[in-house]
């Protein structure tokens, strides 16, 4: 059990490395919302993949604001789960 000082010591870390992982991972999402206006113009349909992909960045976005502003305790991807839905 860790106690709040070692987990506030610890978001530390979780920033720097999730954050990159996120921004990396942002840099990819800007990519494919361009594929997807361009698919849904000319298919006149979403891509559901490309859709749930992109949902589960948002949903790891929540994740790391809620850790890194002590919201919650448990922690954002790589160090806890993957959010899907």
């Amino acid at each position: 059990m860790t106690t709040e000082r070692q987990e506030a010591w610890m978001r530390i870390i979780v920033f720097i490395v999730t954050g990159i992982i996120l921004g990396l991972w942002k840099g990819l999402i800007q990519i494919i919302v361009i594929v997807h206006w361009f698919y849904v113009l000319f298919t006149d349909e979403r891509n559901k993949d490309l859709s749930d992909f992109c949902q589960i960045w948002n949903l790891q976005m929540i994740d790391f604001l809620r850790y890194m502003t002590f919201v919650q305790n448990e922690r954002p991807f790589p160090f806890g789960n993957l959010a899907k839905k």
